[in-house]
């Protein structure tokens, strides 16, 4: 098995699922997961031991594309 070189992120880190649902104020984990079975979550990392990690300014990012503009 190969590793692929990384680049590190500044200022950057890992957010477990808690995290995550905590930082989108509390939406249950199971509506959590459906949004990425169907493709409507911030990518995330399956570590080795099988849970999951995502990147802040991934969760960051996902969230300004769900902005809407003022009607």
């Amino acid at each position: 098995m190969t590793t692929a070189t990384v680049p590190l992120r500044k200022n950057d880190r890992l957010m477990t699922v808690s995290e995550v649902l905590a930082e989108l104020g509390g939406v249950p984990r199971r509506t959590f997961y459906r949004w990425r079975e169907v493709g409507h979550a911030p990518c995330g990392i399956k570590l080795p031991n099988g849970e999951l990690r995502f990147w802040k300014s991934d969760v960051e990012a996902w969230l300004l594309t769900l902005r809407e503009d003022a009607a």
